[in-house]
C-alpha cells in the first residue's frame, strides 16, 4: 500500500499545482453528487453503484477501450488470460434449467472420480441447481473455489442419482485450439488467445510439429480478439532476426517504449498468417511486425483496428478500471487504431456490422483505406495505417451457406443439444469402429436421418425450420455435427482439422504456402530493386 501512495504521490507532484487544483475541484464535485444523492434521493441508492457508474460515464467519454470493470469481471479476465483456474474441471451448457455436462477435462478432477459426458449436475453440497432457474455465476461460483477444497456432486446419469466427492484443482485454459500437420511438409497452429501461457503452449506446438517434419507454417489467428502484448512479441520472436523490432508504444505520459525479437534462431520456413475482422489487439501486433519485415504473407480480411495500450489499475473496493495510457506502432510506424469518436461507443460496437453492410467482407474494393497514412515494410512494400491490418491477399466471407435457420439452429443450442445426445448413444460403436481420427474423418458421414433428427431437436427449440434455407446449409451442418463428434471423440483440435478443409481463407493459404514461386511473389511485390 506504501508503494502505492508513493507512485500517486510522486505522479501529482509531477502534475503543475495549477492542474492539479483542477482534479481537487473535479473531485469535490464528484464526491458531493454522490453525498447528495445518496442522501436526497426520492428512494434509497446504492452509493457504491452511483460510483461506479460515474466511473463507467467518465471512462465512456474517452475512448471505446478505457473500461470499468467489477470484482467478479475482475475474476473473470483473470482466469481467461491467466492460463487456469481452479475448479472441477467440466465444460457444460445449460439445457431446461439442468447443467449438462458437455465433457470432462482430461485428468481433471471431475475425470478422476468418474463424472461423464451426458451427466446432469442437479446439486451442489446438497443444494439444488436443477430447475430454480439459477445464474451461470451463481453455479459458478459453488463449483469453483481453492485447489485442495472438496465440493460433493450429484449428478443425475440416465435415472440413477450419484453423489461424488470432488476435490478441486487448477483447471488449464488453453490458448491454442488446435496443433496439426496439414501435409508432410506445411504445420498449422490456431491460437484463440494471447494468455500468460501462450509462448509455452506455442513452444510445445511448434517442437510437436518440427518432429513430424513441419518446414512451413500456418499461424491462425482468425477471432483472436487479442490478449496480452507480451505473449504477442515473445510469439513475434520466433520468427524475425534477433534485435528486430516488434512493437513500440508511446503516450502522452508514457515514454516510448520499444519491444525487439530476443531468439537466436528463429524458424526460417514459409509463413502465412491468417486474419479476420475479429483479429485485434495483440494479434494485430504479431501479424504487423510479420508484414512491416516481410516475413509472412497475410492472408484473409482486414483486422479489427485497435491500437490502444490499456493499463490495469485496482481501486481500493477490488474493482477495476482498464485506462488507455498509449498508442502502439508497428516496426513501419504505422498505429493500428481505427478512427472513432470520443464518447459515440455505441457506434464503435456497430463498426463490423457497418462493415459487413458496405460489402467489405465479400470484396476489397469496398474497402476505403486513408491514402494519408501510407507507409513502407523493410523491403519497400506499401502498407497503410490508421484501422486495421489488410491482408496481402483478400478472402471474401462464404455467405453462400449461411441462413436464418442455421444461424438459430446454432444460436438456440440445437446443434450441440443434438450432437451430445447422438454422442451419448453412440460413443461406443463409434469408438470401436473408428479407432483414431484418421479413419474417422475418412469414413464416417452425417446422414439425411441424422440432419432430420437434428431439425426435429431445432423444433423442440423453437427453431422456425426453412426448407429453403436447410438446403443451402445442410451442408455446413453436416459438417459441423462431425466436427463436433470428432472432438468428443478424439481431441479439441479435430474439431478445426475438419472444418479446416472447407474453408476458404485455410485452403487459400495451404495453396499459398505449397506454391513456393507464388509465396515469394507476394512476399516481395512491390520491394526496392537494389
Amino acid at each position: 500500500m506504501k508503494n502505492k501512495l508513493t507512485i500517486i504521490c510522486s505522479l501529482l507532484m509531477a502534475a503543475s499545482l495549477s492542474a492539479w487544483a483542477d482534479v481537487r475541484s473535479a473531485i469535490g464535485d464528484l464526491q458531493n453528487a454522490v453525498l447528495w444523492t445518496d442522501y436526497f434521493y426520492v428512494d434509497s441508492v446504492d452509493a457504491n453503484q452511483l460510483a461506479a457508474d460515474a466511473i463507467k460515464g467518465m471512462l465512456k467519454e474517452l475512448d471505446p477501450h478505457s473500461t470499468y470493470l467489477t470484482l467478479d469481471e475482475v475474476k473473470s479476465m483473470n482466469e481467461g488470460l491467466g492460463g487456469n483456474f481452479e475448479g472441477i474441471g467440466v465444460r457444460y451448457q445449460m439445457e431446461n434449467d439442468t447443467l449438462l455436462v458437455i465433457n470432462t477435462v482430461i485428468g481433471g478432477p471431475s475425470e478422476k472420480v468418474g463424472i461423464m459426458a451426458g451427466d446432469r449436475i442437479i446439486a451442489v453440497n446438497d443444494t439444488a441447481i436443477a430447475g430454480v432457474k439459477m445464474s451461470n455465476k451463481d453455479i459458478q461460483s459453488r463449483l469453483r473455489g481453492p485447489k485442495g477444497t472438496h465440493v460433493k456432486v450429484t449428478v443425475l446419469r440416465e435415472k440413477e442419482k450419484i453423489n461424488f466427492n470432488v476435490k478441486r484443482d487448477k483447471i488449464p485454459v488453453f490458448s491454442i485450439d488446435a496443433t496439426y500437420m496439414v501435409n508432410e511438409e506445411v504445420g498449422y497452429i490456431k491460437i484463440s488467445r494471447f494468455a500468460a501461457t501462450t509462448n509455452e503452449e506455442f513452444k510445445e506446438a511448434m517442437s510437436k510439429l518440427e518432429k513430424q517434419g513441419m518446414q512451413h507454417l500456418i499461424i491462425d489467428l482468425q477471432g483472436n480478439g487479442g490478449g496480452y502484448l507480451e505473449s504477442a512479441t515473445q510469439l513475434a520472436s520466433h520468427f524475425l532476426n534477433y534485435g528486430n523490432m516488434i512493437v513500440y508504444t508511446e503516450g502522452r505520459r508514457e515514454k516510448r517504449k520499444e519491444h525487439y525479437a530476443n531468439l537466436k534462431n528463429p524458424f526460417k520456413g514459409r509463413l502465412v498468417v491468417l486474419i479476420d475482422e475479429e483479429s485485434a489487439s495483440a494479434s494485430e501486433i504479431l501479424t504487423g511486425a510479420m508484414q512491416d519485415w516481410d516475413r509472412a504473407v497475410v492472408v484473409g480480411r482486414r483486422s479489427f483496428g485497435k491500437g490502444l495500450v490499456q493499463r490495469p489499475i485496482e481501486l481500493p473496493s477490488g474493482a477495476m478500471i482498464r485506462l488507455t495510457i498509449a498508442h502502439y506502432y508497428t516496426p513501419s510506424g504505422r498505429c493500428i487504431q481505427k478512427p472513432f469518436k470520443k464518447g459515440a461507443s455505441d457506434a464503435y460496437k456497430r463498426d463490423l456490422n457497418e462493415r459487413y453492410k458496405r460489402g467489405e467482407y465479400l470484396s476489397a474494393d469496398s474497402i476505403h483505406q486513408n491514402d494519408s497514412l501510407i507507409y513502407t515494410t523493410n523491403g519497400g512494400r506499401t502498407v497503410h495505417g490508421g484501422g486495421g491490418i489488410m491482408p496481402d491477399i483478400f478472402v471474401p466471407l462464404d455467405t453462400t451457406r449461411l441462413t436464418p435457420t442455421h444461424r438459430s439452429l446454432i444460436a438456440k443450442g440445437s446443434v450441440n443439444r443434438y450432437v451430445l445426445d447422438y454422442f451419448k448413444a453412440n460413443q461406443k460403436k463409434l469408438s470401436k469402429k473408428y479407432k483414431t481420427f484418421p479413419e474417422y474423418n475418412a469414413g464416417f458421414e452425417v446422414s439425411q436421418e441424422m440432419l432430420d433428427r437434428l431439425y426435429a431437436f431445432g423444433q423442440e427449440d423453437s427453431v422456425k425450420i426453412d426448407s429453403t434455407d436447410l438446403e443451402k446449409s445442410q451442408d455446413l451442418l453436416k459438417l459441423q455435427i462431425k466436427a463436433s463428434l470428432a472432438a468428443d471423440l478424439y481431441e479439441q483440435g479435430t474439431y478445426n482439422q475438419i472444418m479446416n478443409s472447407h474453408q476458404n481463407t485455410f485452403k487459400a493459404a495451404v495453396e499459398l504456402i505449397t506454391d513456393p514461386n507464388r509465396y515469394n511473389f507476394y512476399l516481395n511485390q512491390g520491394k526496392k530493386q537494389e
